[in-house]
């Protein structure tokens, strides 16, 4: 015998993979901060945000930040002696820097994971627990970084009364925290549904075979409109100008903008109203049909009164989800029917359309008043506020998940997929 032969076996590869310590963690949470920080901070500068007094524009950032991760930014006001007294409040989540730390610390997260087929409960929890553990004392960080006040001129009034007005926002830091951190949660866990390569505890394998292709079509269709309003938002600069402002909007606010048209789309109703000062991050057909001292109604008629192209918008919903519902058959064992292909597509696109809502739900206030008086209008005072018709806009996402479902299902029995018997009574493999 050989002394190779004696020597004891290699540990095996998957082990030099699967490292995920704290250098990592690091690594990871760092990634998301870098990328979160720049991504604002270009679209803050092509906004104009560099021109903010008292050099308040990475405090901005900060903020910016901070509400992309679900943070809370408190906008307060303040007064003097009783003469004048300020009222503000702001809640927006800018989807353009949320979707950018989404995509680096979901791959972060699940680099370390690849190559593998199982994985254990305990072991996965340290993982995530280990990114938490540094997520966290980033949130404090960004939520202490996110505070300034603003002074507010008074023009000859303050002169003469030497009355002064201010406004600023601060960060509420264990509310910042709290959903930064279940932020975070939800973005490991969609990771994890969403990659097919990533390894599940054992007790939850039975479940991957209906979840994940499902969960992977919605994020196919949820990019896939991200870059679609990328295209559209080149060709608008090159043939209609206006390089800086479509660069905010696209840096901020494109997938607020792409996806509010997606469930509009749907046949779905926004009620919103734009009054004063304030403009919405979108194109200015919604802004034009919003902007008024009376609630505007935001759907496929409304808009179609100013612009009749917006009906195409229901001709790429249609093309885009049933391209989405046949991916989610063809990723699907060939065992599954038809008709719970239906089910598995409504659900997720209901599912889809509620988190659209929730985070594309946008309100600002801003009001002076001098003396008593407020509401004094002009660049003094202002509202805007857009928000869905819950239900109604659900019901649509049920009712096109189940027609496009059902469809994608049956283009797809062509498909050899998993679980599929050949002719010579094998069974086919994964789908590559």
């Amino acid at each position: 015998m050989s002394p190779q032969t004696l020597r004891p076996p290699e540990a095996p590869p998957e082990r030099a993979v699967a490292r995920h310590g704290w250098a990592q963690a690091l690594v990871t949470v760092l990634a998301g901060l870098i990328v979160m920080s720049v991504v604002a901070a270009l679209g803050l500068w092509a906004a104009g945000a560099t021109d903010l007094p008292d050099n308040a524009f990475p405090r901005v950032v900060a903020a910016t930040v901070v509400t992309a991760v679900g943070g809370t930014i408190e906008v307060s006001g303040g007064e003097a002696g009783g003469l004048a007294d300020t009222e503000a409040g702001l809640t927006v989540i800018p989807l353009s820097v949320t979707l950018a730390g989404t995509l680096v610390m979901a791959a972060g997260f699940l680099r370390p994971l690849r190559h593998r087929a199982v994985t254990g409960a305990p072991e996965l929890a340290g993982w995530a627990a280990r990114i938490a553990a540094l997520w966290a004392p980033a949130l404090i960080g960004l939520s202490y970084t996110a505070r300034q006040t603003f002074a507010i001129p008074l023009g000859d009034f303050g002169d003469l009364f030497g009355a002064s007005a201010s406004a600023g926002f601060t960060s509420d830091t264990p509310t910042t925290v709290f959903f930064g951190l279940l932020w975070l949660a939800g973005v490991l866990v969609i990771a994890l549904l969403v990659s097919r390569g990533a390894p599940l505890p054992a007790r939850l394998l039975r479940f991957q075979e209906s979840v994940r292709p499902a969960a992977y079509a919605m994020v196919v269709l949820l990019l896939s409109y991200v870059a679609l309003g990328l295209v559209i938002a080149l060709v608008v600069t090159v043939t209609r100008g206006h390089p800086a402002q479509t660069l905010a909007v696209v840096l901020l606010g494109l997938p607020n903008v792409v996806w509010l048209t997606f469930t509009i789309g749907l046949g779905a109703t926004w009620d919103g109203q734009v009054e004063g000062p304030f403009g919405l991050p979108m194109p200015h057909l919604l802004d034009q049909v919003m902007r008024g001292s009376d609630v505007s109604t935001l759907n496929l008629k409304s808009l179609a009164e100013f612009d009749g192209k917006v009906w195409w918008l229901v001709v790429v919903n249609a093309v885009l989800l049933l391209i989405a519902a046949f991916v989610m058959a063809v990723r699907s064992p060939a065992t599954i029917r038809i008709w719970q292909h239906a089910v598995h597509m409504a659900l997720a696109l209901a599912l889809t359309v509620l988190m659209i809502c929730l985070v594309g739900d946008i309100s600002a206030h801003y009001g002076l008043s001098v003396l008593g008086i407020g509401d004094l209008g002009g660049e003094l005072s202002g509202k805007l506020f857009l928000r869905p018709r819950l239900w109604s806009t659900l019901g649509f996402a049920v009712l096109w998940g189940l027609v496009t479902g059902f469809l994608g299902g049956a283009l797809a029995k062509g498909v050899r997929r998993r679980g599929a018997v050949d002719a010579g009574g094998g069974r086919e493999g994964r789908v590559p």
